[in-house]
């Protein structure tokens, strides 16, 4: 053999066709070599078939390839200080195990204007159906509200729960992925409950976490100050909300009460 022949090294730069190719196989996953080699086609890119396909078999493109769903693009929205309550809501989800080491999920819902704690809802599992089934439960003390934020949970991009909003008209806002501090209202909620219920005790069995958590949930919203509410509670923030709201439809009333009155009074007037 010449030594010639031995040290000799391609000078072919296939770099530019591997990435094409790359590109497609990530954006086209389910498309094979005629789709690409023909894409490659359609952009003006005259690259040799045989050459080609030759790259896209050393690349082991030809094997079926696991396809991953990839989360919607989701648009950056900042935190909006909430006017009024029952408006806005912050769902989350948070992971624990009992002693032995069985797994448990709760879900925490609260409300962004209030900082009330409307749920603190523990389970072995929680699909999107018992999502659903304890918002029902909320909406069926406090009304509807009109939007919910949430992260990009499988359980938060199931049918299930994107029927049932929009079937009552509510907007899910999602948080950008790997952005939790977008919905940083709950997130605060949860490192609260973690220290005062989940790395504060073990727990044998569900019922025991069931109780704390109502337990904890009752002093949160009655006894703890909040520092976004002046040191208030968030009860008596609420219950601040809803004096003022039967106020107003109480001096509506009177108000419409009067101009009846008025009416009554000047009719009789021009009778007479």
């Amino acid at each position: 053999m010449q030594r010639s022949v031995w040290y000799y090294k391609t000078k072919k730069d296939d770099r530019e066709v591997i990435d094409k190719l790359q590109q497609y196989a990530e954006r086209y996953p389910t498309r094979g070599f005629d789709e690409y080699y023909g894409m490659i086609r359609n952009e003006a890119l005259i690259w040799n078939r045989k050459r080609v396909l030759r790259i896209y078999r050393n690349m082991k493109l030809g094997l079926r390839r696991k396809r991953k769903r990839r989360v919607p693009a989701r648009v950056k929205e900042p935190l909006q200080k909430q006017q009024q309550p029952n408006k806005s809501y912050s769902m989350d989800f948070m992971s624990d195990a009992l002693i032995t080491g069985r797994k448990l999920r709760v879900l925490n819902v609260m409300d962004d204007c209030t900082r009330e704690s409307l749920a603190a809802y523990p389970d072995f599992s929680i699909p999107a159906e018992k999502v659903v089934l304890v918002l029902d439960e909320i909406i069926a003390q406090r009304g509807t509200p009109e939007q919910i934020r949430v992260d990009n949970g499988p359980e938060f991009l199931s049918k299930a729960f994107v029927n049932w909003c929009a079937q009552k008209g509510i907007q899910i806002k999602y948080t950008q992925p790997g952005k939790p501090m977008q919905n940083g209202y709950i997130e605060r909620l949860n490192r609260t409950f973690r220290e005062d219920v989940l790395d504060a005790y073990e727990f044998e069995t569900l019922e025991e976490v069931r109780i704390l958590s109502d337990e904890w949930q009752h002093h949160y919203n009655h006894y703890h100050p909040h520092k976004s509410l002046k040191r208030k509670t968030p009860a008596a923030v609420f219950m601040a909300f809803r004096r003022e709201s039967l106020d107003k439809s109480v001096i509506a009333g009177y108000k419409e009460k009067k101009e009846n009155t008025n009416k009554a009074i000047t009719n009789l007037s021009r009778e007479q």
